[in-house]
């Protein structure tokens, strides 16, 4: 049955094509399908020109077969089954599919239409649809097009409340059991409704009273389509003509009076011919920049560029860069086939041209080239980036050499790193070109982390000297605002942007600043309730625009799919630092912006059975990623918070707004800042008002049944009396049990200082570094610990850590050997406090360093090396081997310091405390960074003293040499510990074996030293007397033994006289022993003084390394006998230094020395 259209429907679409605007038409029933064909053939009708093309897209499943050869087998089936009359062989709808140019698109392959055009777009399976396919495909859409989004059947539209997004299977987190909330639904519905040009219609084309374009009339009046840039663009095309035929014709191509400008610009740096020259070329998208690409590679051509090369994301989305470059051939004369001839791709890429070969004067080429393949620019005299805004952030980087590179970039819609190359890479241009500085193409100052390439070709030797080489770079930008798909004052791209939040900045939503800015600790932090921040009322819309403001400003990873996390995840959490209220009232500036995400309990079972398989879940990133790199499947089961994002507002940069916002969400989460009867009043309120949850509107509205509902509802803003406040007091709220605070971010030297700055921890680095951005994924913690609990709660991020910086000192000389020096060593130094603020006695006892440890690291032949190396006696290159396993034990905190100023004759000695007491041996920084890469890094130290730290050669060696030194003095201490310890056990176990005969005369509790002097000297007794019972004894030497014994007696007497007065005593020996014979009160007055001045001698010469000649001339024995005690008066004995067991005697043997014997019986 016939019916009549509704006029609004063909007004709108008329009005809009005449105007170069576009049309949205939203299509609710199962039979939508049905009126695409009247809805393209009411455009086509409009447009007077060739049928506009379509691009459908859809998640899985079309519905129809778009094969023509299956469309005639299952016609003819039908017919055979009686469905379907022989005459009715094509219904209008297969007609449409079999006439219409049509692009049938997965919405997972929406970005390969990137850059392309079409008069007509389709959506279907909303459910799968996400803001960024949104953005990717309503923008391919051309000015007076249509854009048709079909629903199922439903009885009313708030039914979309509570539509389970596919998306929202990544969005569950069992921190909070909660099903995700559809709250970015109801923001598109009803900005949607709000928008003049569109129209909401059911299958059978009825407009739904929810329409604001239902208020068209049919008899309105056509807007005039001329306006003053029309004219001037006009006006140039002429003056061109007058100018006669040249490269200037290929203005007359330009669409807006932008483009035109921007290729006469463009045609001056051609005829300059200077190669060491960048343009810029940024927009929005729609703009021409592809367009005007192509024509200024034609132009180049005309110019005698020889080597041009291209490169995209992809080589699908150059499509219009070569079409028009055609063009642009054509205007200047150009023949295919006799002039020039194109290549395509082949297997994927068949359909897509890759080269054009130009052989009209000369041979000159265009190629595209991979973005990755930087290495094979080597004769290249132009670099055309189309999309650049899609490439890796460091691959862009490497393109950029001595030749002239055209950058075209889209910077604020929705690609990846749009808005970092607008702020990082084009800011770097600007800054060189006008400093006069130059750039290193694969180096960013600021970020000398992440030097390290994310393509092993961008690292080959073989790529061109531009990636190293300084070259003095001017930079020209040029900005096209005027649209050329769809002209300007468009409604669909300004609700589009608005409901994307695309356009968001600073400038646009920031009120009047005030002149100073309030000091951090007067600012507070608020948690934001997304239930009213994505309600669509004007103000919470406002608020919105602004905390997206900073997030474009201050972080370059932003796209439109965030904007629905934001709104949709249960599991996260929306905060906002501001200053104290001001007077005048009104809507506050957000100084910072903190986005968190609730992770962890998880069961055990659970992670074993997922790892155990090599899965996965989505969320939750820290738990997995920890629970698998440690191996411990405990840590998942505990409740964490990471921090998603800190978006700080750039004017206030550096204010410490940002450490204020992370230490009042610790406060919040430890408990500090409850309050109990804030908390209750606050649940009070909120039930006397009625106040009612989105939660709740949306199971509402999901039982909404109904005939004709559809026909007569009005979807409105909710009440703001219902509504729940915006800004809610942390103290208002009783927070979630957390046991850590983390955080996941791209590894760069100011992120990782103000993370370190703020008490967190490294954790985990990734060995490879981000496609995208070309930083190393990071990891740090720092743990929450109830007041009550001791720091014994947070031993499991203490091991964690000293296992993180094991692994990252092996991995230095691997994965991460091109970090920077003083990098690395935050990195370390991080991990250290971490192991040290959750370390424990038990912990520090088994770090101990010992004699065994270093003996198996270090050979005796080693340690000389390393002491000679230390006294600037050997060259680097003699002991190079040695530096890893030195830097090993240093960074590992195995080194031990006798004394706190790190002096070297300090580290000599041998402290009185035991070693678990003594702190750690730090280096200075120059020294361990030395240290580090070269014993870690396993860098050579003529390049790291010069490049690194711009230290001369001999200077660097130098001071490592020091830092060795004080190292080995550690290492001999830790020997001399050990080798005194051994000493005494030797001597008590044999004091318990002899008689108590033997004890007399001895005193325990001996030194170190006099130990050691006291074993030589018994070793010295005993090798004598072995002599003497080899041979018989004459009379006199008989007489003389007897004289040895007794002076062996008396100088045993004299060092045991010698040892400290606090040497523990031993009971028994004591009470065994005769202790007359040690009684010094009468000794003669300067004795005792005189020895423990030889024995600081003896002592002082061993530490300055003597020779053993001259320790041996320095007694350490004198006559401590009594006078009148022997007939004979003192005698005098002189000892080795060395031992204290060697005696010089005037002996009357035979020897013929003519020496005699003193005091003889």
């Amino acid at each position: 049955m016939r019916k009549q259209l509704d006029p609004r429907i063909q007004t709108l679409i008329r009005t809009n094509v005449a105007t170069h605007h576009r049309s949205f038409f939203v299509l609710v029933g199962d039979r939508a399908r049905d009126q695409v064909i009247n809805l393209h053939l009411l455009l086509s009708q409009a447009r007077h020109t060739a049928r506009p093309n379509v691009l459908w897209c859809y998640k899985k499943d079309l519905g129809f077969t778009t094969h023509r050869k299956k469309r005639e087998a299952k016609i003819k089936r039908d017919i055979k089954r009686g469905i379907r009359e022989k005459g009715d062989s094509q219904d209008p709808f297969e007609l449409f599919v079999g006439t219409t140019d049509i692009r049938y698109c997965y919405y997972k392959d929406t970005p390969k239409i990137l850059g392309r055009t079409f008069g007509m777009l389709i959506l279907q399976d909303f459910e799968a649809m996400t803001p960024n396919m949104l953005a990717r495909t309503i923008e391919t859409v051309e000015g007076g097009g249509i854009v048709v989004l079909m629903l199922r059947t439903m009885s009313s539209l708030r039914q979309l409340y509570s539509v389970g997004m596919d998306v929202h299977s990544k969005y569950r987190s069992t921190m909070d059991p909660s099903e995700p909330v559809a709250r970015f639904n109801e923001r598109f519905l009803l900005s949607l409704g709000a928008n003049p040009d569109t129209l909401f219609l059911d299958d059978e084309l009825n407009v739904l009273p929810l329409s604001r374009g239902k208020d068209i009339k049919a008899g309105e009046d056509l807007p005039s389509t001329s306006n003053p840039d029309t004219v001037a663009l006009t006006k140039l095309k002429e003056e061109v003509g007058e100018e006669g035929v040249g490269v200037t014709e290929l203005v007359k191509s330009c669409k807006t009076l932008d483009q035109a400008k921007s290729l006469l610009t463009i045609l001056d740096i051609l005829s300059s011919s200077s190669l060491s020259s960048t343009v810029s070329l940024t927009a929005a998208r729609g703009r021409g920049k592809s367009a005007l690409l192509g024509l200024a590679m034609a132009a180049s051509i005309a110019h005698g560029y020889s080597n041009i090369f291209v490169t995209s994301p992809s080589p699908e989305n150059l499509k219009t860069l070569f079409e028009f470059l055609f063009k642009g051939l054509d205007v200047l004369g150009y023949e295919e086939v006799s002039d020039w001839s194109l290549q395509r791709g082949t297997g994927e890429w068949k359909d897509v041209v890759v080269r054009v070969n130009v052989f009209r004067n000369s041979r000159q080429t265009i190629q595209y080239i991979d973005p990755a393949d930087s290495h094979v620019l080597g004769q290249a005299e132009l670099v055309v980036i189309d999309e650049a805004a899609a490439i890796p952030l460091p691959l862009v980087r490497k393109l950029i050499g001595p030749y002239l590179v055209f950058l075209s970039s889209t910077i604020n819609g929705y690609e990846g790193t749009g808005r970092s190359l607008s702020l990082k890479l084009i800011q770097q241009l600007r800054e060189s070109a006008s400093k006069g500085q130059a750039i290193k193409a694969g180096q960013d100052d600021e970020e000398a982390l992440t030097v390290a390439s994310t393509s092993k070709k961008g690292l080959d030797s073989s790529a061109p000297p531009s990636n190293s080489a300084t070259t003095l770079r001017t930079l020209k930008e040029i900005t096209l605002n005027e649209p050329i798909r769809y002209s300007r004052g468009d409604n669909i791209e300004s609700w589009l942007n608005q409901l994307l939040c695309l356009d968001a900045s600073l400038a646009s939503t920031s009120s009047k600043r005030p002149p100073t800015s309030p000091h951090p600790s007067k600012c507070d932090l608020f948690l934001v309730n997304r239930d009213a921040l994505f309600s669509y009322h004007p103000a919470s819309e406002l608020f919105l625009q602004k905390m997206m403001a900073l997030y474009v400003s201050s972080h370059y990873k932003n796209s439109p799919n965030d904007l629905q996390l934001m709104s949709d995840a249960p599991s996260h959490r929306l905060f906002v630092l501001l200053g104290p209220p001001s007077e005048g009232g009104g809507l506050p500036e957000p100084l910072a912006v903190l986005q968190v995400s609730l992770e962890g309990n998880i069961a055990r079972q659970s992670v074993l059975s997922s790892l155990s398989r090599g899965e996965r879940s989505s969320g939750d990133l820290i738990p997995w990623t920890l629970s698998q790199q440690f191996q411990d499947f405990d840590f998942a089961s505990l409740n964490g918070v990471r921090v998603v994002r800190l978006a700080v507002n750039p004017q206030y940069a550096q204010s410490g707004y940002g450490s204020r916002a992370i230490e009042c969400l610790r406060s919040y989460f430890a408990g500090e800042l409850a309050d109990e009867d804030a908390i209750a009043e606050r649940e009070a309120k909120a039930l006397s008002s009625g106040e009612e949850s989105f939660s709740a509107i949306a199971a509402r509205s999901s039982k909404t049944a109904g005939g004709d509902s559809l026909q007569s509802e009005t979807i409105a803003l909710r009440d703001a009396a219902r509504m729940p406040a915006l800004l809610q007091r942390l103290s208002d709220r009783r927070p979630e049990q957390i046991d850590w605070l983390g955080v996941s971010f791209g590894l760069t030297p100011p992120l990782f200082r103000f993370w370190k700055k703020n008490g967190y921890t490294p954790l985990y680095i990734r060995q490879t570094a981000n496609d995208l951005t070309g930083e190393y994924t990071t990891v740090m913690l720092r743990g929450l610990t109830p007041s009550a609990s001791g720091s014994g709660d947070l031993a499991w991020l203490g091991e964690f850590a000293k296992d993180f910086r094991r692994r990252f000192n092996s991995l230095l000389s691997f994965r991460f050997r091109d970090f920077a020096a003083s990098s690395a060593l935050s990195i370390l130094e991080a991990a250290t406090s971490g192991v040290r603020a959750t370390a424990t006695a038990e912990a520090d006892e088994n770090d101990i360093l010992t004699a065994q440890e270093i003996h198996h690291l270090l050979t005796p032949f080693d340690l000389k090396r390393l002491e000679a190396f230390g006294n600037n006696m050997l060259d680097y290159s003699v002991v190079l081997d040695l530096f890893p396993p030195l830097a090993s034990l240093y960074f590992a905190g195995r080194i031990r310091s006798s004394d706190e100023d790190g002096d070297a004759s300090g580290a000599a000695g041998v402290p009185s405390q035991p070693e678990a007491e003594l702190p750690i041996l730090k280096l200075s920084a120059l020294q361990a960074a030395l240290l580090l890469s070269i014993g870690l890094q396993r860098k050579d130290p003529s390049d790291v003293a010069g490049a690194e730290f711009g230290l001369p050669v001999q200077q660097g060696v130098a001071l490592l040499a020091k830092g060795v030194r004080r190292i080995l003095l550690c290492l001999r201490r830790v020997e001399r510990r050990e080798v005194g310890q051994g000493v005494i056990l030797e001597q008590e176990a044999a004091r318990r074996a002899a008689p108590a005969s033997n004890k007399l005369g001895r005193k325990i509790g001996m030194s170190i030293e006099e130990e050691l002097e006291e074993a030589g000297r018994q070793e010295s007794i005993r090798r004598k007397a072995a002599e003497q019972q080899a041979r018989p004894l004459t009379a006199i030497e008989a007489e003389d033994e007897d004289d040895e014994e007794d002076e062996d007696m008396d100088l045993t007497a004299a060092s045991a006289s010698l040892l400290p007065a606090s040497a523990p005593p031993a009971a028994a020996g004591l009470d065994a022993s005769d202790l007359s014979a040690f009684d010094v009160s009468s000794l003669p007055a300067g004795g005792w003084e005189e020895a423990e001045a030889r024995v600081r001698a003896l002592q002082r010469a061993r530490e300055e390394g003597r020779s053993e000649e001259e320790i041996k001339r320095l007694s350490t024995v004198v006559s401590v006998r009594k006078a009148g005690e022997e007939s004979g008066g003192h005698r005098e004995r002189t000892g080795s230094g060395a031992n204290g067991a060697g005696k010089k005697r005037k002996d009357a043997r035979g020897g013929g020395d003519g020496r005699s014997k003193k005091g003889r019986k």
